[in-house]
Parts: structure tokens; sequence; C-alpha cells
């Protein structure tokens, strides 16, 4: 197998990214059931219009500012740089969605992006099983590889006393803003805001990862790898823009997910923001990062583009 090691992915001699076995992870796994457990029974009985609104902003917080811009596109691609205390508020919004700290939230994106893009894979990183066998996979599970690369995070990330401290209370982040959120709204402020937001935020980003995977809008192609991303555009707008995955694939160093017009990107608005405050610099897009290797545009059809969609004006110049 052709192996290339991408970002902080070493590969080995032997590194491979098929073989290995799917092992049950007790924490992680006891961790999304109880907040899902919790929510399930405490929503409905906690329900109020106040609870539902702090479960929207909080959410919104979260999952926008915290996931999409703090640890996807800064942390872990680099996508344009921040001061480090805007980097660091960013990144504890990132931990508040729930699924791992920050260093866990590099090395499981890192892991699956280096298997992705060599030309076989194992059939946990490509979503590959049925709906209900991925669901448990990708939430309650990792897979072992036999061969695995090696993982380095850079120094100016890994010695950050910061981060290593989140990385080792990521579940407890979640208790001061419980108790602030006790305070303020009493016990269904707290359902709503923790354990509601968490199991909606982890289910539906395995939601997206299972689709974004397996079919749809593809502007996009890069030829020779194990798996191609999708766009879902109906959902660009409530995923913040994480929805358009095709896009991601084809350009992951961009700030800009939504890249074609029409497409709804929250995350790049906030970005933007940003910029014209002076809060954001060195921004990547399609037109000033590399291209990638067997990276070629689709024309519209059943898994191209859809309707009369073209390319936005960051895009063009590629096109020509």
């Amino acid at each position: 197998m052709n192996v290339v090691s991408t970002g902080r992915m070493i590969a080995l001699r032997d590194s491979e990214p098929v073989n290995g076995r799917v092992v049950w992870v007790p924490g992680k796994s006891l961790w999304i059931s109880g907040m899902t457990l919790v929510a399930v029974i405490g929503a409905p009985m906690t329900f109020s219009v106040d609870a539902l609104v702090i479960f929207i902003v909080l959410t919104a917080l979260t999952i926008c500012l915290g996931h999409s811009v703090g640890m996807h596109r800064l942390l872990i691609h680099r996508s344009f740089e921040a001061p480090l205390w805007l980097e660091r508020i960013l990144v504890t919004f990132g931990v508040l969605v729930g699924m791992a700290g920050p260093f866990g939230m590099i090395y499981a994106h890192d892991i699956r992006d280096w298997a992705q893009r060599q030309q076989a894979c194992h059939d946990l990183f490509a979503h590959r099983r049925p709906f209900l066998q991925d669901a448990f996979w990708q939430m309650h599970c990792v897979v072992a590889l036999d061969h695995p690369p090696r993982f380095i995070i850079e120094d100016r990330v890994a010695q950050d006393r910061f981060y290593r401290f989140l990385e080792v209370t990521w579940m407890l982040q979640q208790a001061p803003l419980a108790l602030v959120l006790f305070v303020f709204g009493g016990i269904s402020w707290v359902i709503w805001g923790v354990a509601v937001r968490v199991s909606v935020s982890l289910t539906g980003h395995w939601l997206v990862g299972h689709f974004a995977h397996r079919g749809g809008e593809q502007g996009w192609r890069v030829d020779g790898v194990a798996v191609q991303g999708y766009n879902l555009p109906r959902f660009g707008l409530v995923t913040f823009g994480e929805a358009y995955h095709g896009n991601h694939h084809a350009f992951p160093e961009s700030a800009r997910l939504g890249i074609e017009d029409g497409q709804i990107d929250l995350g790049w608005w906030f970005i933007r923001l940003l910029s014209r405050l002076g809060l954001a610099s060195a921004i990547k897009l399609p037109s000033n990062t590399r291209k990638r290797a067997g990276l070629r545009r689709i024309a519209a059809g059943p898994e191209g583009l859809t309707g009369q969609r073209k390319a936005c004006p960051v895009l063009r110049g590629l096109l020509r």
C-alpha cells in the first residue's frame, strides 16, 4: 500500500489503516449513554420554553464557535490565526460539546483523515457498515489498528498547560456550566443545557459523518483515496457549515466550508467577523492553499452539483 503521512500522523514502514479490531471504550460509551438516558427521561418532564432557548443558544455557541470554528478550523487545521486567549476560549467551548478533550479531538480527527486518504481503510473510518452498527462503532468504540501510524502533536499545543488541563478534565467541564444553569434556571436548565445538548450534539455529529461519507452532492472528487466526502446542503445551516463535507475533503485547510454559491456557512461568517475586528488573520481559502493530489471538479449531475449552482468567486480562479 502507498502510505502517505498527513499532518500529525507519521506513517512508519508497516503502517496501514485496514487491519485492526473494533474495541468498546467503556468511558466513552458510558458517558454518551448516561447523557442520552438523562435526556430521554428528563427532557419531557422538564420542558419549558426558556429551557429550550437555553438548549438552542448553548448548542449554537458550543457547536459553531467551539467545535466548528475553535476545534476543527482553528486547532486542528490551522485555517486561520487568532490570539491565544481567543483560541483558548473557542477551544473551551469546543470541549463543552462533550466529545473529548483537545488532544483527543485532534487524534480522532487525524487518524480518520489519514486512513481515508489511503487507497483502502477500515470500515469504521469509512462509515461503511449499516446505520445502527455504524452508530455503535462511532459513538461507543474505536478501531485498534494492528500497525498504526505515529501520532505527534505540535509542541505549541502539546505543551500548553491550559490544553493539558482541559484534556484530563474534559468531562468535568460540564460541572461549572451545570452549576450556573441550576442557579439561574433550576434542574430544567441543567437537563436541557447539558444532557440534552450533549446527547444531541454527539448524535448529530455522528449522523453528519455517517451520511457525508456515503453519498450526496459532490462538486469535487479526490481520486486514489479510500473515502470520498459529500455535501449535505439541507443541513448546512443547522451544522454551521460542517455538512459541506465534500468541500472539506477537497480543500481541508480552507477556513470556508460553504464554498459554492448559496451554501450558508455560519462558521465562516463568524471568522469573517473576527477578521474585521482584527482577531483573525492568515485566513486560508481554496485560492491560497496547496491543491490536493487527485482533486478534480465534477460536472453537475446526480452526484454532482444540484440545480444551477456555480462556484463562488473564491473558486473561479481554480476552474480556469
